[in-house]
């Protein structure tokens, strides 16, 4: 680099220079304003979801004939982690989860590979399963969502406007996907009276026959002329409810209507599909995804101006409400980040202008917007969008970025004052400082690598954090070098024989001092390396001590109220529950706006939401307060009040999450190959929770058996009646639930037709035995003379993972409780548990705190990689073994502050401290750099090895504490967030103690191995 000075030759381009900086500023306002706006980072989640059903299945069967056979199908697939399935009833859910270190572009391939799979397998499945239901856009996020409301219209009229709506916003760009919730199926039902039935003499498998073939859609062929190929097509299918009034039937050489004979009505499903209420109002809601990578501010803005443009079509009575609003939240949240930054900004440039005076102090200010703009364009440029965790990295490096231009100015004013013109000055500073300062750089951003090169989805989420960082880093460094002697030529100017300041004689005042204070250091060197090393040890013992915590909850008003009913709870009782609720939440003035989801939850609507199964006994809440305070007030209150609403219910109340999603605070697994086992040892978990406190809300996600009735067909008399069991579980269902016997259409929908024998039978168990059965003959026979009748209990749910039995254990703390911190605790109180467990059979850690763990072990693995390229150019730089290693043996001096500060704050140890300290120890390094090439120059210029030690530190005093004071108040503004205020602390903290400690260890390491005596 002495070859070719850059300094000199941006000096001697100064028009260059100057063209550059205008373009350069004016390409990163255009990127600030183009890039992509988002809350939240975007992560991979590596989730796909495989449905079935089997109507008349019971769970066990299910579990068996077909979760089974597609589990251990999909267990081939490359790069699978784990599979989790859910069978309830009929109905079987199951997750197929990805390895987490697996690359997005093969995430796509394996989703269709399952497809194969799922599909080459379903031949072999029993007959009746229906299905497959694949999602695998199970990470759609619908960050907006509309609730369409009106009193005076029906579900129908108001999915018909939705559906309206839905085509409108269609056309919005950027739109990926949108979803109507609450829809409730139409159905039309045939219904007739059994005793009218028998009085016609007709069975009731001739009518489902002839609805069948009435309304199924068959072709008629095709005349193929000489010159024309003619479709024919043949009329009559259904196409009202009034044509199927109308279908004529042969009754006993007779021709009756249909309508003459049974009741014919068009109505909703029963039972009612998922419902969604808005403000405690029937609903039908809107949910709208966007695609990856576009700006959410402007895609709200444009959402907005295409549902004002239609709202004149809307009829009267019919209202839309925004319920979630994503595109606000990422403008507000965006707003604030912003607001640190240029907060950072300031805060750094008062620190420039009070250390080095206005001219100086201007030339390190002038850098700063030319730095940010640039790293504007660049992230632009590499697609990364802003949000907490990108424009986070930013205000970190704001206080980092200035390090290089203040060792520029400063050596370039030392020079001035010594004498020499600014062209000599500026390419002095350039000869001396570029290449440690450039070494010290790649340090600081190799702090951060670990970050970049670390796998799963928490490190997806914090990725763009290394990349922003070593950007605007290395960018501060050209600028450094390019930038600041230009400016710096025009700007500093050395008056001659002029006064010192109040300022000046403080500084000179404080160094004396510390002269002092450092030859005390260099004549007591056992005393203070080994302090030192105690204050090590004890900081790595105090460790412990520090409170655990993943990341932190979210800020946003938003409260996630789960209520589950007991397994056999219907969706009409559910329904019902939710009306109580509402009473409670009605009129609060602390609340904004809620939703209801009666029968599933709701849909992701932010990404770190995991949405729940759909099932009867479950409903979700979202209610938003007004602000943060009216949230906490909120949640105290519904804690308690909804205990005693609901005492049956398990209830599960929480707020957004910042970081990857968890259904609940403690969670853990128990598993093995037979489930009363499994439900033994689930139940010592239990007892376990139980001796703590602060856990409250303990259950587990397989409940108690669920009722049945058990109808058990003797075969002997089935077959004198000419029946079987088939027959009779048709004829059951028609009687009692209703038989599907065809469709029939009405523009876009297709409406199911139920058939079923009306009378006293539904929703009342004590008339089973006497319910008529129909014989091969056509007579009836009541159901008891051919089959015994008793109750009887079933598993209503069985989770499995990998294919074992697999019961979660999980329970709820306050607020205030460090979830991880207990977790921890209490997986080690569990140790004792584990040693009586028969072989085959495991408690391990979910949730949260298994995520944690999986995180910081995923960010341990390229450590080495860190350590190794960090010793690689401390070896260039230095060029010496001895000097190396006392410069990596800098790095650990930052615990002791990191400890100290958290302690003291009680602040928690998460994943964000975790990258905080590991980065720390790359800006600690860059420090010993800088010292130990100066104590090396003055060596080489003939000072005594005391001497230089003595002078080089006094000399870098100033220069390296200024650093430390900007990147320390540069994380001022980042105090205030509860996502980066742990780490904020933590790197400060640390990085005040580390710097002050390296100025006076370093140098005596450096004297004990050269053996540096004063003259």
């Amino acid at each position: 680099m002495s070859n070719f000075n850059l300094a000199d030759w941006a000096l001697r381009h100064k028009s260059i220079i100057y063209f550059f900086i205008a373009m350069l500023f004016a390409i990163g306002t255009f990127s600030f304003m183009k890039i992509g706006r988002m809350e939240d980072p975007n992560f991979t989640i590596r989730t796909m979801v495989v449905a079935a059903t089997w109507p008349g299945a019971s769970p066990a069967q299910m579990s068996e004939q077909v979760t089974d056979k597609l589990e251990e199908k999909i267990r081939d697939l490359p790069g699978l982690d784990y599979t989790k399935s859910f069978t309830d009833g009929s109905k079987t859910v199951i997750y197929i989860n990805l390895k987490e270190n697996l690359p997005d572009e093969q995430v796509r391939a394996a989703w269709t590979e399952v497809r194969h799979m799922v599909n080459d397998e379903w031949p072999k499945l029993p007959s009746g399963v229906q299905g497959p239901i694949i999602n695998d856009r199970f990470d759609d996020v619908y960050g907006t969502i509309y609730a369409l409301t009106g009193e005076d219209y029906s579900y129908e009229e108001k999915r018909a406007y939705a559906e309206q709506i839905k085509r409108v916003l269609l056309t919005v760009p950027n739109v990926k996907r949108i979803d109507l919730k609450g829809v409730q199926q139409q159905t039309l039902y045939v219904e007739m009276d059994k005793d009218k039935l028998a009085s016609y003499h007709i069975s009731s498998e001739s009518i489902l026959n002839a609805l069948k073939q009435q309304s199924s859609m068959a072709p008629a062929g095709m005349i193929d002329t000489d010159t024309n190929n003619v479709y024919l097509r043949v009329n009559g299918l259904f196409d009202s409810v009034e044509s199927v009034r109308e279908m004529p039937l042969q009754v006993n050489g007779q021709t009756l209507r249909l309508g003459d004979m049974a009741t014919v009505r068009l109505d909703y499903g029963e039972p009612e599909s998922p419902l969604f209420y808005f403000n405690g109002k029937p609903a039908i809601g809107i949910a709208v995804s966007m695609d990856p990578g576009a700006n959410n501010i402007e895609f709200g803005k444009a959402l907005q101006a295409k549902l004002d443009s239609y709202q004149g079509e809307l009829p009267v009575g019919l209202q839309i409400d925004q319920v979630s609003n994503q595109p606000k939240v990422v403008d507000e949240s965006i707003s604030e980040f912003t607001r640190s930054l240029f907060e950072a900004i300031a805060i750094v440039l008062v620190v420039s202008f009070i250390s080095l005076g206005v001219r100086s102090g201007l030339v390190v200010a002038l850098t700063i917007p030319v730095v940010v703009a640039t790293t504007f364009v660049g992230m632009y440029a590499d697609g990364l969008d802003l949000h907490k965790v990108s424009l986070g990295a930013l205000i970190i490096s704001l206080g980092l970025l200035v390090d290089d231009a203040i060792i520029v100015v400063e050596m370039m004013t030392l020079k001035m004052e010594e004498g020499l013109d600014t062209h000599s000055a500026a390419t002095f500073a350039y000869t001396s400082t570029a290449f440690p300062m450039l070494s010290g750089t790649l340090i600081t951003c190799a702090g951060f690598l670990p970050i970049f090169l670390s796998e799963g989805s928490v490190a997806e989420f914090t990725h763009s954090l290394f990349i922003v960082v070593a950007m605007a880093l290395l960018l501060s460094w050209f600028a450094s070098v390019l930038v600041s002697p230009v400016l710096g030529s025009r700007l500093i100017r050395i008056k001659e024989n002029h006064a010192e300041t109040k300022a000046v004689r403080v500084q000179k005042a404080f160094l004396q001092r510390f002269e002092k204070f450092l030859h005390w250091a260099m004549g007591h060197r056992k005393i203070v390396l080994i302090t030192t090393v105690v204050l090590f040890v004890v900081s790595l013992i105090s460790v412990p001590l520090i409170k655990v915590e993943f990341f932190p909850a979210s800020t946003r008003p938003e409260i996630m109220v789960s209520v589950q009913f007991p397994q056999s709870a219907s969706l009409q009782y559910t329904k019902e529950q939710a009306e109580t609720l509402d009473s409670l939440l009605s009129g609060d003035k602390r609340i904004n706006h809620y939703s209801a989801h009666i029968g599933e939850g709701a849909p992701r609507f932010i990404l770190t939401l995991d949405p729940e199964v759909e099932r009867n006994n479950f409903m979700q809440y979202v209610i938003v307060a007004n602000s943060l305070e009216d949230r906490n007030e909120l949640y105290t209150e519904l804690q308690e009040t909804l205990n005693d609403t609901f005492p049956s219910a398990l209830i599960n109340m929480t707020f957004l999450q910042t970081g990857p999603p968890s259904k609940y605070p403690i969670m853990f697994r128990v598993s093995g190959p037979d489930t009363v086992k499994v439900k033994e040892i689930a139940n010592e978990v239990k007892d376990v929770f139980k001796t703590y406190s602060d856990i409250t809300d303990i259950s587990e996600d397989w409940p108690d058996n669920t009722p049945t009735i058990q109808v058990q067909i003797d075969p002997a008399k089935a077959r004198l009646m000419g029946v079987d069991s088939y027959s009779v579980a048709t004829d059951l269902q028609g009687k009692i639930s209703g038989v599907t016997v065809g469709q029939y259409y009405v523009g876009n929908q297709t409406i199911p037709m139920k058939f079923k024998l009306s009378g006293n039978e539904e929703h009342n168990m004590s008339v089973l035995q006497n319910i008529p059965i129909q014989t091969g003959s056509g007579a009836y026979v009541p159901l008891s003379q051919i089959a015994t009748i008793s109750l009887g209990n079933e598993d209503g749910i069985i989770w499995r993972r990998n294919m074992e039995p697999t019961i979660t254990v999980h329970g709820n703390v306050p607020p205030t409780v460090m979830a991880n911190s207990l977790a921890n605790d209490l997986n080690k109180k569990l140790d004792t548990v584990r040693e009586t467990l028969p072989a085959g059979y495991t408690i391990e850690v979910d949730g949260s705190a298994e995520r944690s763990n999986i995180a910081m072990d995923n960010l341990k693995a390229p450590m080495p990689i860190m350590l190794c390229l960090i010793m690689t150019i401390l070896m260039f730089q230095l060029k010496k073994i001895p000097l190396m290693l006392m410069a990596l043996l800098t790095a650990p001096l930052g615990l002791i502050g990191v400890v100290l500060t958290m302690l003291l704050t009680n602040t928690p140890m998460g994943f964000m401290v975790v990258l905080g300290v590991i980065s720390l120890s790359g800006m600690i390094i860059r420090n010993s750099i800088i010292l130990i090439d100066q104590i090396e120059l003055h060596r080489r210029e003939g000072q005594s090895t005391y001497e230089a030690i003595i002078s080089s530190t006094i000399l870098r005093f100033r220069p390296i504490m200024l650093t430390a004071l900007a990147a320390i108040l540069g994380m001022v503004p980042l105090m205030s967030s509860a996502f980066w205020s742990p780490m904020a602390i933590a790197f400060s903290g640390g990085l005040l103690v580390a710097t002050i400690l390296t100025l006076i260890v370093l140098p005596i390491m450096y004297a004990v191995y050269y053996k540096a005596e004063p003259k």
